[in-house]
């Protein structure tokens, strides 16, 4: 079983951990505040002292941060994790970054003969703590069957939707459908209260319309 590497234990990155570990899955892990870690030091993960340890102790490294000055930091540099893959290495960033940002690492990843998977998610912290959350991956598909087993560890709906950069796309797609619906909603509930309906009727009645998609 493939060791795994993970880079970023925030709100998500720590849960997406601790279901990896629930699985029993061995985990190297390193976070910019070791003491936000503990818990998952108790619960069996291994640290790691920067993220080049952690590439060069994992078969797959997965960072989870949250924009691309963020992974920037992780990855650069002499202790940055690029530093620390090589041949046969996988890493997997699932980091909300721009598709341009996560095409331009996937060739300094190939460039030290790794490969690399771009698996952003939708979800939140209650979803994946159930086990419902959903990952997008883009990249190459060999690599993607090789963490499969990984990722459904961590959320069970794991869709491959292309090359380098196409899963990072999916996500501000899915975020731009998601926005327009919030707004569309607002916009119908508004509608109601200028009409003399009231709020909590309006609400009630939409929640239980073809709009909050019961099928």
């Amino acid at each position: 079983m493939d060791t795994v590497g993970f880079v970023g234990l925030g709100v998500m990155g720590s849960r997406m951990v601790k279901r990896l570990l629930d699985a029993g899955r061995r985990v190297v892990g390193y976070n910019r505040t070791k003491a936000k870690a503990q818990w998952l030091l108790d619960l069996g993960m291994e640290w790691a002292d920067s993220p080049r340890a952690v590439a060069e102790a994992a078969d797959v490294v997965f960072t989870m941060v949250t924009d691309t000055k963020a992974l920037q930091a992780v990855t650069e540099g002499p202790d940055g994790l690029l530093a620390g893959l090589g041949p046969g290495k996988v890493y997997v960033d699932m980091s909300t970054v721009s598709p341009a940002a996560s095409r331009a690492l996937a060739e300094k990843v190939r460039q030290r003969g790794a490969r690399m998977l771009d698996a952003p998610v939708s979800g939140s912290v209650v979803t994946l703590e159930e086990g419902r959350l959903s990952i997008m991956v883009g990249g190459d598909r060999e690599a993607f069957e090789r963490v499969r087993p990984i990722l459904q560890d961590i959320g069970p709906v794991v869709t491959h939707v292309g090359g380098n950069g196409q899963a990072v796309l999916m996500k501000v797609a899915t975020n731009l459908s998601l926005a327009v619906q919030m707004l569309a909603f607002s916009e119908g509930l508004l509608l109601a209260e200028r009409g003399g309906i009231p709020r909590d009727t309006a609400v009630h009645v939409l929640l239980h319309s073809v709009i909050a998609s019961p099928c």
